[in-house]
């Protein structure tokens, strides 16, 4: 989405971690006259914006405990990827995410990449369990961004609230009264940035930072996260359901010892399928092999 008068900012952050803890940062929110002006009646008014804010944290808190599974395509260039850009059919289970790796570069796989892509999923359904533990690191990061939720009204000051075109927009900068805790949260707490929630739904739609100075960690001896360092997050209404379509995030520093600290990741995802909350590894395995088979698994 782009916000007028404001082209959006590519967006990459620090770390995986750093990405989950975008969503679960503190806000604190300035007293401002209430939220209703040249408000259609269709749309909920609000007295402040906390109080706004608060009905969208209760939004997509309600939206977290309904566990919603997809199948999708994504792809992605990061870390992960050596670089490259790789396109993968995508199944989110209970137990973490199934992967098959499709295109490298927009090159098809070979028979043989593909078949090696195969055996990985063979162990996955003949080791669930390791599967299972190799992926509560990445899902770890998301539980940490929900519960962080509750804190959205203490590290930053939200400003220049507006209504435009049936999205809510706010700007936000840090909060010197607020103490992070973490090098996470030290590194979002010095970025400035927006937010836009849809003013039906109340759900998050676009959010997006950089920093406009450096970040000192350990007063420089431990690691110097460089102004320009910035992310980029966006979802849009697919279906009936509200889903994470763009992620962009780039940090880039200095760590002790003069070794340089980065994060440059693009991911993009596209062809949702809704699928039944309670689909196995086996299944979903099956399904990520066989993408005509969504129809099965859809609840």
């Amino acid at each position: 989405m782009r916000r007028a008068g404001t082209g959006l900012v590519g967006a990459k952050v620090i770390s995986e971690r750093v990405r989950a803890c975008l969503l679960g940062m503190g806000f604190f929110v300035a007293a401002v006259p209430a939220l209703v002006a040249a408000t259609p009646q269709s749309i909920q008014t609000f007295q402040t914006p906390q109080a706004l804010l608060g009905a969208m944290i209760t939004q997509e808190k309600d939206s977290a405990a309904h566990h919603e599974r997809y199948e999708y395509v994504s792809i992605e260039r990061s870390d992960r990827t050596g670089g490259h850009a790789w396109k993968e059919r995508v199944v989110e289970t209970s137990a973490g995410k199934v992967r098959m790796l499709l295109e490298v570069d927009g090159v098809p796989l070979t028979a043989a990449q593909e078949q090696q892509q195969r055996a990985k999923l063979a162990e996955i359904v003949a080791h669930p369990d390791e599967f299972s533990k190799n992926e509560a690191a990445r899902m770890g990061d998301e539980a940490h961004a929900r519960l962080m939720l509750d804190d959205l009204d203490k590290g930053f000051i939200l400003e220049n609230v507006k209504l435009e075109d049936g999205v809510w927009h706010v700007d936000f900068r840090p909060n010197p009264g607020y103490s992070p805790s973490g090098i996470e949260e030290r590194v979002l707490h010095g970025m400035n940035g927006w937010l836009a929630i849809d003013a039906k739904d109340l759900r998050l739609v676009h959010i997006e930072g950089k920093l406009p100075t450096d970040v000192s960690i350990g007063f420089g001896i431990l690691a110097t996260i460089h102004a320009g360092s910035h992310f980029e997050s966006d979802r849009e209404f697919i279906d009936g359901h509200w889903r994470t379509v763009h992620v962009v995030t780039e940090i880039k520093g200095k760590a002790v010892l003069f070794k340089s600290v980065g994060r440059d990741s693009d991911l993009t995802r596209s062809d949702f399928h809704y699928l039944d909350p309670d689909i196995t590894l086996q299944q979903a395995v099956a399904l990520v092999e066989s993408p005509s088979s969504t129809t099965v698994a859809e609840k």
